[in-house]
């Protein structure tokens, strides 16, 4: 995505430089001039101060398998080198969280519940308790689309650094599948612990930790006083507050069947997260059929009902934990979820290639051209 003109919006897209945008900031008026009297005994007096001209500020990183990007505008209370404090301070607080989800390092808090699964009980910190609370919540909302143990298919389906464009035999999806379920989580909220029912069973929190980075970030650039700037992480951000010329931060919908830089609809942003969860991502086309790393827990294969869902939430971990299970039921029964949840919209782009906006996007959503067709 790409803010200050427009944002296209990706999940887990490859690191890329976010292009610079001209900034419109707004300018405060000009104060008067001051008289300066001609008598050379008369005290000169000072010179009125130069208004302030708002400063945007960018950076970039990677983190979490994903690229990352900051843009803020200065304020007279929070400089330049301030606001770059608070992007690093961020992008820490970010790598922070991905040493505790991560699943590709043996000492995270997900890998040790992953490598007791069947045998015991793990204690974690607060903070993986309730991503993975709020991971089976939403289980539970979704008819077990969102299912955290689809990571019981891992090493099945390769989409990552991986990518080996050979779908897996049925056999071995099938023999996996009795391992896979959101109920095989058992919780204790006492003793903050999380066990896998099954030795066979694993979680992944790919689908979910993103948005709570994000939503991290956002707090740390809260605190430092920054009040107009955008956290991105892959597919999910979040915008706070306008831009100086009082607009809004503006974002574009990537056409599932286009380039990167191609967008069909766009919607302004404003102390609200979006993520888009679409099949064009770490994919492959085999056989005439796309294959892609949105998988339905309920069948092992990648799901069919949506190319891509476009979520907008007050915060970046709820638009992250229900783009998937949107994406995988399809528009009508993801709808109701949508509308059943406050401050939630949603835009989606069907398996036929038909556009759906949620009630709450209707008069904030832009239609800008027909999406592409195409496998």
């Amino acid at each position: 995505m790409v803010f200050g003109a427009l944002l296209v919006a990706c999940r887990d897209q490859p690191a890329q430089t976010v292009p610079s945008a001209t900034p419109d900031p707004a300018v405060a008026p000009s104060s008067a001039g001051s008289e300066i009297h001609s008598s050379a005994n008369a005290p000169m007096e000072a010179s009125a101060p130069k208004p302030f001209t708002p400063e945007r500020v960018e950076k970039s990183g990677a983190a979490m398998g994903t690229h990352i990007a900051f843009a803020a505008y200065t304020t007279p209370a929070v400089s330049a080198d301030q606001v770059r404090d608070a992007f690093s301070a961020a992008i820490d607080e970010i790598k922070r969280i991905e040493a505790l989800m991560t699943t590709w390092r043996q000492d995270s808090e997900v890998s040790k519940i992953n490598a007791a699964a069947g045998k015991s009980a793990t204690v974690v910190g607060n903070e993986t308790y309730d991503v993975i609370r709020e991971s089976v919540h939403t289980s539970e909302i979704s008819e077990g689309t969102f299912d955290i143990t689809f990571h019981t298919l891992h090493g099945l389906w390769k989409f990552d650094e991986d990518l080996d464009p050979h779908p897996p035999q049925e056999k071995d999806i099938k023999a996996r599948l009795p391992f896979l379920g959101w109920k095989n989580i058992k919780l204790n909220p006492d003793k903050k612990s999380v066990m896998l029912a099954k030795k066979e069973t694993q979680i992944g929190l790919g689908g979910i930790a993103k948005g709570y980075a994000v939503d991290r970030a956002v707090a740390i650039l809260d605190k430092a006083g920054i009040t107009s700037f955008f956290v991105q992480a892959g597919g999910d951000l979040f915008a706070r507050g306008k831009k100086p010329d009082g607009t809004d931060w503006q974002a574009g919908i990537r056409d599932p069947r286009g380039s990167e830089e191609k967008w069909f609809a766009k919607i302004g942003l404003s102390d609200h997260a979006f993520s888009t969860a679409g099949d064009y991502e770490r994919s492959y086309v085999v056989g005439g059929n796309r294959y892609h790393h949105i998988i339905d827990p309920r069948t092992g294969y990648p799901a069919t009902a949506s190319r891509s869902v476009t979520i907008w939430a007050p915060t970046a971990f709820l638009a992250d934990a229900i783009d998937d299970a949107v994406f995988i039921l399809g528009p009508e029964k993801g709808m109701k979820i949508v509308e059943s949840l406050e401050g939630v919209g949603a835009v989606i782009v069907d398996a036929k290639n038909n556009v759906w906006v949620s009630k709450r996007l209707k008069d904030k959503v832009v239609i800008t051209a027909v999406p592409g067709e195409g496998i």
